[in-house]
């Protein structure tokens, strides 16, 4: 990489199913390679919770309200995404003569139902995974050992919530459409770094720079589990051991540390952004491994999308538009 500058900037995005989104300067734009190999290139005016009041703007708060407005946004342009690259009409095409006539008589009525319940299920599915999973797990453990590990619940479940982490990432990873997202999740850091670090967004500069970003939110996940093991750890430490062994009882204990591991984890993100020091790259190096898993080299068309959504969003100098 030339050696020029580096400028830290507020520019962030999100892969998107045949495309990426940014948000920048100029607000939130997309580019989805459609079906005739066009870069559609567009402008989404975004409605954000943060911005109704004030006290959401407060540490620690702000990063919880963050993260539900990415998910709402994150949601809202995935489904923009798959209509834009035409994979809507590609599975429109696949329908059953059942499912079309389904789909006509109730249309979007249906298929919000559905994204509903489909939202519900992947949430109860998570909690089970991320939740019961370890506590069960280190009950079973723990009983085959005599109880002698009570003291390491908080620090052996948090491991164990990683693993599952790592070991699912690396597995849907796999999957072919997974592994083209990730291509583009790769494609959107590359762009983001040969911006940041002052060159011109051209296919073979962006090629050049690293797909590996510490505003990642691969890192804001692990940062989130990292801290999990802290904070869940000293709190073992209280609870009762015969509290700890009921395994509803000590989920419904850990929930309510979920929003203060999420805005701490936040701003630690937001910190790390900002500063190259020692320990930020100790504590940002495990989110910056996993994203070994979650981004993927792009191929040049793949790069093009990231160099057009980016275009959208920024000014003509990475100064203007560094973090002060």
């Amino acid at each position: 990489m030339e050696n020029k500058k580096c400028h830290i900037t507020s520019v962030g995005g999100q892969a998107l199913i045949e495309g990426i989104m940014m948000q920048g300067p100029k607000g939130v734009a997309t580019a989805v390679r459609q079906q005739d190999g066009n870069i559609l290139v567009e402008h989404h005016e975004v409605k954000r919770i943060a911005d109704k009041s004030k006290i959401f703007r407060i540490p620690l708060i702000r990063g919880i309200i963050g993260f539900i407005d990415s998910m709402v946004l994150g949601y809202k342009m995935l489904m923009y995404s798959a209509e834009v690259s035409g994979m809507e009409d590609l599975e429109d095409s696949e329908m059953s003569k059942f499912e079309k006539w389904i789909n006509d008589k109730f249309g979007d009525k249906l298929m919000s139902f559905l994204m509903t319940i489909a939202t519900i299920l992947g949430f109860a599915l998570a909690f089970v995974i991320f939740f019961y999973l370890p506590v069960l797990f280190f009950n079973l453990v723990n009983k085959w050992a005599g109880g002698s590990l009570s003291a390491l619940q908080g620090t052996i479940e948090g491991v164990i919530k990683i693993v599952i982490f790592v070991a699912y990432m690396a597995i849907v990873g796999q999957m072919k459409d997974i592994k083209r997202t990730f291509m583009y999740h790769g494609a959107e850091h590359k762009s983001i770094a040969c911006y940041e670090s002052g060159m011109e967004l051209t296919v073979e500069n962006v090629k050049k720079c690293t797909r590996f970003h510490p505003r990642c939110g691969t890192s804001f996940i692990f940062v989130m589990l990292i801290l999990s093991i802290v904070i869940v750890s000293i709190l073992s430490a209280f609870v009762p051991p015969e509290l700890k062994q009921n395994r509803i009882l000590w989920m419904l204990i850990k929930l309510p540390l979920i929003p203060l591991i999420m805005g701490i984890g936040y701003e630690f993100i937001k910190y790390a952004g900002r500063h190259n020091n020692v320990i930020v790259k100790i504590l940002s190096a495990p989110g910056l491994a996993m994203q070994r898993l979650t981004t993927k080299e792009p191929t040049d068309d793949i790069i093009e999308c990231g160099i057009e959504s980016l275009k959208a969003v920024i000014t003509d100098n990475p100064e203007d538009d560094e973090i002060k």
